[in-house]
């Protein structure tokens, strides 16, 4: 199977101002690596983007508190991040940072060309000031009733009840989240992007997608391109993308507003990757090219940035818009072919929340338990079309039936009864019927798995590789082949050999959810060579923070172009030497649930103080 289309994997950034947790990597994370997996697999060539998002005010804020500079926060938590996704198994082609000098020179290139072609100009307008502090207080910061929904806990800059872009200024009795007081607005000019001079274009681009999309990210999305706004671009900030205008780079106080140079990173990123390699031009193949096509992953909460806001920037950048325009020294972008985004993780029937305990960071839980167990949970549990709750017993009881009991008591079983016995994989005999009927259904699980990955239908994907397990296991237990031993070994033979090949095709199968644990069978079958690829930490190199002098800091990145997985059922050889084979998936105590419910600060299986 190959279709050699350029895939664009396009992943949410990171923000880096505390490490990531289980709820963040449910919505941006897996479900990514799992679909850039399969399209490898497909034969695609797949281009995964992403970084850590460092500027804004929130930053700043939180290394005021911790007197350290803006920079070094980001340092420290773009190094953490990074490591903590390599460990989770995400096979990113390139994981940078927004705070590089590309990211800057190329962020500022696309606010050039959307300035030039008339869809960016200056607005006088309200800011938001601490009283006791002079300081302009960041939008996040500042909370109070959503004017729209009635919401109270609305953010300055978002509601996430109604999910409406707000202003501070529009809010019903605002509050500082710092201190509790109630900010000053005053005058202050910035640049404004003009979301309206691209109603048009938007509303014919979106209606075009209907039945591709997920219906829950298009009805939101269309519903907001009912009523654009023009957005500020720029904020009052010395942390940041400086503003790339006459009479405006060199003010210390006025920089990119962190949504703005964010989404152009997925554009950064690629970029530096081409560089990278050595193909300084090889980025374009998945930004301009025809039959490229993009995808771009991520939680609920940043739907809009992705289908409209993104969508207008590479239009206006494009020359594309009520004013037209020329494209830009970069030329002009291909439009995402899929906002894929997914619900919210709640933990034990709360929201996560760091400042209450109710949280485990992606850090801890990998120093106790596999990354293929959590990577399995969020795909078979997860928040993908609706909010999902995580709770310890259900992660505790899905690793012992599923993982455990199913998966790994199929592999250890069939391996080790054919290495015990023959110690190499044995030819098949005459197939009987129900062999040739178990094989075929096997063979045919790679269209209906595939067709449900290929549109990021992940959990009914995971449900038909896992339907394929439960059918080789059956087939096992209703062959007996330890008991044809002395009656009928060629018969065993017969059998362990159709087992063996049901096992790796339901590893094949089970690759893009199960990566380190596929290379682990691969190997159990006496295949040579990399299975499936795992992402490595390595060094980048270029200035950060506007600094002048280039420094080295961690990518992520990694060697996928020679996998020998691909997305079809690859004949066993017999003859190839087997050996005994070790557990894939340790079981959990029950216990765990409630040493995991005492670490939060809860008792009993109930969630209850």
């Amino acid at each position: 199977m190959s279709s050699n289309r350029h895939i664009l994997t396009a992943v949410a950034w990171p923000y880096a101002n505390g490490p990531r947790h289980i709820g963040h990597v449910s919505g941006f994370g897996v479900p990514s690596d799992v679909f850039s997996r399969f399209q490898r697999m497909s034969g695609n060539n797949v281009l995964m983007v992403s970084g850590t998002d460092e500027h804004g005010t929130p930053i700043q804020v939180l290394a005021d508190q911790e007197g350290v500079s803006a920079r070094e926060l980001a340092d420290r938590y773009n190094r953490i991040i990074a490591e903590d996704l390599v460990a989770l198994g995400l096979s990113y082609d390139l994981f940078t940072r927004t705070s590089t000098g590309n990211h800057y020179s190329v962020a500022q290139q696309l606010f050039t060309t959307l300035y030039e072609n008339g869809y960016v100009f200056t607005h006088t307008t309200k800011g938001a000031i601490s009283p006791s502090t002079g300081r302009t207080l960041p939008d996040r910061y500042i909370e109070g009733t959503c004017p729209i929904c009635g919401y109270d806990g609305a953010r300055g800059d978002q509601c996430d009840n109604c999910g409406n872009q707000l202003d501070p200024i529009d809010l019903i009795g605002p509050r500082s989240r710092i201190n509790g007081e109630t900010p000053e607005f005053v005058d202050t000019e910035h640049f404004m992007l003009d979301l309206p001079a691209f109603a048009d274009i938007l509303t014919t681009w979106l209606k075009g997608k209907e039945g591709d999309w997920r219906p829950n990210v298009l009805k939101f999305s269309l519903n907001l391109v009912e009523d654009l706004q023009p957005r500020a671009v720029t904020r009052d900030l010395n942390w940041g993308v400086p503003i790339p205008l006459e009479g405006w780079s060199d003010n210390a106080n006025k920089r990119l507003y962190v949504w703005f140079d964010a989404v152009i990173g997925y554009l950064s990123a690629s970029i530096e990757w081409a560089r990278r390699i050595g193909e300084p031009d090889a980025w374009r193949a998945w930004w301009q090219n025809e039959d490229a096509r993009s995808y771009y992953f991520m939680g609920k909460d940043n739907i809009v940035f992705h289908s409209v806001i993104w969508p207008a920037i590479l239009l206006g950048a494009s020359g594309e818009g009520d004013r037209g325009g020329d494209a830009g020294g970069l030329g002009s972008f291909n439009l995402p072919t899929e906002v894929v985004s997914s619900e919210f993780l709640t933990m034990e029937g709360r929201k996560f929340s760091s400042s209450r305990r109710v949280v485990i960071y992606v850090r801890d839980f990998l120093e106790r338990y596999s990354a293929d167990a959590l990577r399995y949970y969020i795909m078979a549990a997860g928040p993908e079309t609706q909010d999902t709750d995580f709770t310890w017993s259900e992660f505790v009881r899905r690793n012992n039936d599923e993982l455990v009991a199913a998966w790994g008591n199929l592999v250890n079983r069939s391996i080790s009864m054919a290495a015990k016995n023959l110690g190499e994989i044995p030819a098949a005999g005459e197939l009987t019927d129900e062999d040739q009927r178990v094989l075929a259904e096997s063979r045919a699980a790679f269209a209906a798995v595939g067709e449900r990955l290929g549109r990021s239908q992940f959990k009914a994907a995971l449900q038909e590789a896992m339907r394929t397990v439960a059918e080789a296991n059956k087939y096992i237990s209703d062959q007996a082949p330890w008991a044809l031993k002395k009656t009928d070994p060629e018969r065993m033979a017969t059998v362990l050999h159709v087992a063996l090949q049901l096992v790796s095709d339901a590893n094949t199968l089970l690759t893009p959810f199960l990566p380190a644990s596929a290379n682990k069978v691969y190997a159990m079958l006496g295949g040579t060579g990399t299975w499936s690829g795992m992402p490595r930490l390595e060094t980048g190199h270029d200035t950060i923070g506007g600094s002048e002098e280039s420094v080295d800091y961690p990518v992520i990145t990694g060697d996928y172009a020679g996998d020998e997985a691909r997305w079809e059922s690859r004949p066993i050889v017999p003859g190839t030497p087997l050996s005994r084979p070790q557990p894939l998936f340790a079981k959990l105590d029950p216990s765990v649930v409630d040493e995991e419910l005492a670490r939060l600060g809860l008792e009993g299986a109930d969630g209850q103080a």
